[in-house]
Order: C-alpha cells, then structure tokens, then sequence
C-alpha cells in the first residue's frame, strides 16, 4: 500500500497538471473535488463557497450536502471563521457540528484565501471512519487549494 505522503505528492502533481492555466473556478473546483475523491476514496469531498455571511455548496463528490452553512457554525463555518484548517477525529465530539450525512465520522475543513488573504471558501472533506485525517492531510490539502486563490 503506498504511503499517505507518496499519495499526496502524487494527487498535488496530478491536480497542478490538471488545472494548469485554466481560469474558470467552478471548473476546477469540480476537478479538484473529483481528483482527490477519486484518488483517496475518502466518503464525500468539496467545496463550500462565501457569499456574505453563509457558506453555499459548490463543486462536490459524494452523497447530497447541506446547501447553506451560516458563518461559524459546524465544521465549515469554524474553520472559515477561525481562518484555519480545522481537523476532527470524531464529528459526533464536535461542538455543534452539522450532519449532512449520518455516515460521515471524521472530517477536515481548509480555507481557501483570495490574493487578499481573504476566506474566499473551503475545502470541505468527510471520512466514513473515525480519526481518518492528521497534519499529513493539512500539509498536502492546504498546498492543494492554494492553487485556487488567483481564480477568487
């Protein structure tokens, strides 16, 4: 079985070459989402776009997802408001955590920031297990959506 690090390294490359000079948003969220999904099997991957004061569900994979996520609230609205990778070993522990899917048991959220340093949305990944993600997750995931702040 290849190791976490291997894997990532070899996702982020994909992904790089995948999006390389393409400019529409949705476009490559939708094959960010799809790419890690594919490659990592986690349970649902995707992003939650800013508009005013509420996360929107944009591009995903997996099964249906809460469509308006209020600023600071859950996983999403935490780490939007924190303006920082939130990782959680068990949902069902996290402090007002909302459960789109029953099925979901861990799950990281990451930021995505605009050339402004601003939350632009986040990068929202679910896991059927618990304890599913750590610092090798965060490391990887924050590179990857770094490759999204020139489309905000």
């Amino acid at each position: 079985m290849m190791e976490k690090e291997e894997k990532y390294r070899l996702l982020t490359a994909q992904i790089h070459s995948l999006i390389e000079g393409e400019t529409d948003r949705v476009s490559v969220m939708a094959n960010i989402s799809a790419t890690i999904q594919e490659e990592m099997g986690f349970f649902w991957t995707g992003f939650y776009i800013v508009y005013g004061d509420e996360l929107r569900l944009g591009p995903f994979q997996g099964s249906v997802a809460c469509m308006h996520i209020p600023f600071g609230r859950g996983v999403c609205g935490t780490a939007w408001q924190r303006r920082a990778t939130v990782v959680v070993p068990d949902v069902e522990e996290f402090p007002g955590h909302i459960a789109c899917s029953s099925l979901s048991r861990s799950e990281i959220v990451v930021p995505v920031f605009n050339a402004k340093n601003e939350v632009v949305a986040v990068l929202d990944i679910d896991s059927r297990d618990l304890n599913t993600f750590d610092e090798v997750d965060q490391k990887w995931l924050e590179d990857i959506v770094k490759t999204l702040a020139h489309l905000f």
